[in-house]
């Protein structure tokens, strides 16, 4: 599977984005799939944003996020979204994308993962 992510920019703090995860080569309502969104500031690790499982309506936030952001998906686009409101300086990184065939216990583990998007740019400026 390939993932393409987009949606990313500069927003003001207290603004809003959406960033789209499309995959292509694989239907991914076909298996259980974990698909989640990390990110990278500069200078830091990468972490753990969000997953969801592509079979049902379970989702998972890191506390950092939790209340502000919130994924989602349309199997039919075969895509999944991470709407990001309230958004504060802390949050300016490089959001991906990434998915697994099975889903797993430890889905906020990137090693976890062995399919990436490319990245895109979230800038929010105070």
């Amino acid at each position: 599977v390939q993932l393409q992510a987009s949606g990313g920019g500069l927003v003001q703090a207290g603004g809003s984005l959406r960033l789209s995860c499309a995959a292509s080569g694989l239907t991914i309502d076909i298996y259980n799939m974990a698909i989640a969104w990390f990110r990278q500031a500069p200078g830091k690790e990468r972490e753990f944003v969000a997953a969801i499982r592509s079979k049902s309506s379970s989702t998972y936030h890191a506390d950092s996020v939790r209340g502000r952001f919130t994924i989602s998906r349309n199997n039919a686009k075969n895509t999944v979204y991470l709407q990001m409101n309230s958004l504060k300086p802390d949050d300016t990184a490089v959001y991906y994308c990434a998915a697994r065939q099975y889903w797993s216990v430890a889905y906020y583990s990137s090693s976890q993962y062995n399919q990436w998007g490319q990245g895109t740019l979230v800038t929010v400026s105070s």
